[in-house]
């Protein structure tokens, strides 16, 4: 997990990493996680997707213009599974470091909660 989740960062950067534990099997969890083509369907502050490069397979690259994050997933006591997300995210020009991790922390952790919803809500 390290080697996904440790960042090198800039000096006008921040980055975290939050953990989301979710009552729903690891292959559900991952069906809504890798529809790379429509973030949305659980990260509610994402309103488009926009594709640059390829058809939607392995190696298309899409711009969503918000951060870089990292996320793994991991089963754990059959049927939950343990979602972790990590990010770099610029600091704007005025703000503070804190403030800025503060804000993404708040928004992927938003997204963690509403991703568990939305495949607990399946699972069932």
């Amino acid at each position: 997990m390290e080697s996904y989740h440790i960042h090198a960062l800039l000096p006008n950067q921040c980055g975290s990493c939050l953990v989301q534990t979710i009552d729903a099997p690891l292959p559900l969890v991952w069906s809504i996680i890798r529809q790379f083509d429509k973030p949305q369907a659980y990260k509610q502050f994402i309103t488009s997707c926009t594709m640059l490069k390829g058809s939607g397979g392995i190696g298309s690259i899409r711009e969503v213009m918000l951060y870089y994050e990292s996320t793994t997933v991991q089963e754990v006591k059959g049927r939950k599974t343990v979602v972790i997300q990590s990010y770099v995210v610029d600091v704007p020009a005025g703000s503070s470091k804190e403030d800025t991790c503060l804000f993404a922390n708040t928004i992927i952790g938003c997204n963690l909660r509403s991703l568990a919803k939305v495949t607990e809500r399946m699972a069932d």
